[in-house]
């Protein structure tokens, strides 16, 4: 594949999106279950279902499926929207004192924020590799793909790639059908409450 000037900022878009989409929300759900901290642990949780679609994402993009690009420009949006959204919640962890779980978590959802902020901004011209075959097969898309194929190569070296994005998109169609029962059902009672009422 031609090498293009960001494609390092791709590679390190993907580290990013490794440290804090699953590394980091992976010890603040520890942390927060050792400390028993219920609203952190039912924010993490609530992160962690929305935050799936990038794994999703990943495995559409394996097949070179162009809906990964809708679906990984989406996700960048719902992340940061769940680690916010939720009055009860955010009130719930206010109100606790100081420590450095609470100061670690705050840290992390600013960090998140500002990362998908400026990754849903600087997605947006690759958009377009999800509306055309034609752009899906030049190298200013296919970059994108590439550290999926590394990590089909590493974690599932013999599997077919359609397999895989098949396996994706049941995943996705299980993803958008909880989305719409959120937004049909759960907002219609709850609002902006996350505990169940």
């Amino acid at each position: 594949m031609l090498d293009i000037w960001f494609k390092p900022l791709i590679w390190m878009d993907y580290r990013l999106a490794v440290l804090f989409t699953v590394i980091l929300p992976v010890i603040l759900l520890l942390w927060a279950a050792i400390r028993k901290e219920e609203a952190m642990i039912r924010l993490l949780v609530i992160y962690w279902r929305v935050a799936s679609l990038l794994m999703i994402t990943v495995y559409l993009m394996i097949p070179s499926w162009s809906i990964g690009y809708i679906t990984g420009f989406v996700a960048r949006i719902l992340i940061p929207l769940s680690l916010w959204f939720w009055i009860d919640i955010n009130d719930e962890i206010d109100d606790r004192g100081f420590s450095p779980l609470k100061l670690t978590l705050t840290a992390w959802r600013w960090a998140v924020t500002v990362y998908c902020t400026i990754g849903t901004l600087a997605f947006l011209p690759f958009l377009s590799c999800a509306f055309s075959t034609a752009a899906l097969k030049t190298p200013f898309c296919r970059v994108w793909l590439e550290p999926t194929f590394l990590y089909k190569s590493w974690i599932h070296a013999n599997s077919r790639p359609g397999f895989l994005g098949f396996l994706a998109a049941i995943g996705l169609a299980a993803y958008i059908l909880y989305f719409v029962y959120f937004v049909v059902v759960r907002l219609g009672k709850q609002w902006r409450s996350a505990m169940d009422k």
